[in-house]
């Protein structure tokens, strides 16, 4: 007997919202999303509370540190996000943008523009962030939308949902606009792989277990967002004050982000004179190395690294998204040992070098297929925020319409108008 939920009665709500939503100017959706913002802001408390208690669960469960850290709210972060609703809000609306048009030997106006998807499932994990987020994004681009926040911020997320239909009602506009099926557990999220013709497109949002688990049951189209096992390759003659700079900031300044480094490439050439110093200020920072043998023994010649914090490599910790304080370490005898190694283990999210050569650069970003190439730049700027895109969706790893951050453009699909004048084909 099959026991996955009935959602068509939230489905078809959604489908209802969107139809009202596709003849609203951008002034009416930049209105609802200031009402967002603004409620996001005075509600904080409320917010807070939810998010507070289901820290408290995350902790007693034994959540990693780096799951945890996603899953938190403070004051600081509520702001972020209002502001990052606001940044939205003042993104071009991208629908009805004209993408491409001529005029053929018949005369036929032809235009190809950008349209609503209509109905956005999302499902993803401990991010209430991200409930925002998809939410700003699928209003601004014409599209209602429904989340699975996953259990372990489903607190959260109960809160900040009711804050925004609130606002959305406020705004004048349906408030089935935004819906969520958290209070049917997983098979909710059942329910959404299922819903085709409920639901236009699905974003799976989360690890490596959670995507696949989508790409693979799911009867509704998928957009494949992916993991994050990012690199960082310190080339022959890089500026290794520049490249400590860089892997510092790509693995430790947030760890539980898909665009966190998870691994250091240095080469032959740079070893002895970049590993000492940036190893010691990785482990002193917190970090645990996963070390190959070269890099285990430039460690174990320094005193002041903790032995806890220096592991022998294994083969595993190359493919590994640790969203922990922790990087595995390799010297590369050549950039062809170096790219060799990407291409092997890579998730092909984000890759960085470090080099001062415009070809060593230039076969970086060619023979590499990742959705984003860092040069001589962090891993970290791999975001819908730093792209200029505004909130983002999710980073797609996939090769279809939509790769690297998803933002507006990457939620709207296109619609041909042929005008022409009693015109027929000969």
């Amino acid at each position: 007997m099959d026991d996955t939920p009935d959602i068509s009665g939230r489905t078809d709500a959604a489908r209802r919202a969107a139809r009202a939503l596709a003849t609203a100017k951008t002034a009416v959706k930049n209105a609802a999303l200031e009402a967002i913002a603004v409620a996001i802001v005075e509600r904080t408390e409320e917010i807070l509370a939810a998010n507070a208690r289901d820290l408290e669960k995350g902790r007693e469960k034994g959540m990693p540190e780096g799951l945890l850290d996603r899953l938190a709210l403070d004051g600081y972060r509520i702001a972020a996000i209002a502001d990052a609703v606001r940044e939205v809000k003042a993104l071009p609306d991208p629908v009805g943008e004209v993408m491409r048009g001529m005029t053929n030997e018949l005369g036929l106006r032809i235009t190809q523009v950008r349209v609503p998807m209509g109905v956005i499932g999302m499902i993803y994990e401990a991010r209430p962030n991200v409930t925002i987020d998809a939410a700003a994004l699928a209003l601004k681009s014409g599209n209602a939308v429904i989340l699975r926040g996953g259990s372990a911020a489903e607190g959260s997320n109960r809160a900040i949902i009711s804050v925004m239909r609130d606002a959305l009602s406020s705004a004048g506009l349906p408030a089935d606009l935004v819906q969520t099926v958290d209070d049917l557990g997983r098979p909710g999220a059942t329910a959404m792989m299922r819903a085709r013709g409920g639901i236009d497109v699905l974003i799976p949002r989360g690890g490596a277990g959670l995507i696949s688990a989508v790409v693979r049951e799911s009867i509704v189209p998928v957009i494949e967002t992916g993991t994050g096992n990012c690199h960082v390759y310190v080339d022959s003659g890089a500026d290794l004050e520049a490249a400590e700079r860089i892997i510092m900031n790509a693995k430790t300044q947030r760890v539980g982000v898909c665009n966190a480094a998870e691994t250091l490439l240095v080469h032959r050439d740079e070893a002895e004179r970049f590993l000492p110093g940036a190893l010691t200020r990785l482990a002193t920072a917190g970090v645990t190395l996963h070390l190959d043998e070269t890099s285990l023994e430039i460690a174990r010649r320094d005193a002041s690294i903790d032995e806890a914090m220096i592991v022998p490599a294994v083969e595993e910790d190359w493919a590994a998204e640790y969203l922990s304080m922790d990087l595995a370490v390799r010297v590369v005898d050549s950039i062809d040992e170096a790219i060799e190694h990407i291409r092997s283990y890579s998730s092909g999210h984000t890759e960085a070098i470090c080099t001062p050569s415009l070809a060593s650069a230039n076969r970086f970003r060619t023979e590499l297929d990742s959705a984003a190439i860092a040069i001589n730049a962090s891993t970290r700027f791999t975001d819908g925020g730093q792209l200029g895109l505004g909130a983002e969706i999710g980073i797609s790893t996939q090769k279809l319409h939509a790769r690297g951050p998803m933002g507006l453009a990457e939620l709207t699909t296109s619609t041909w108008i042929i005008e022409g004048e009693g015109t027929v084909r000969p």
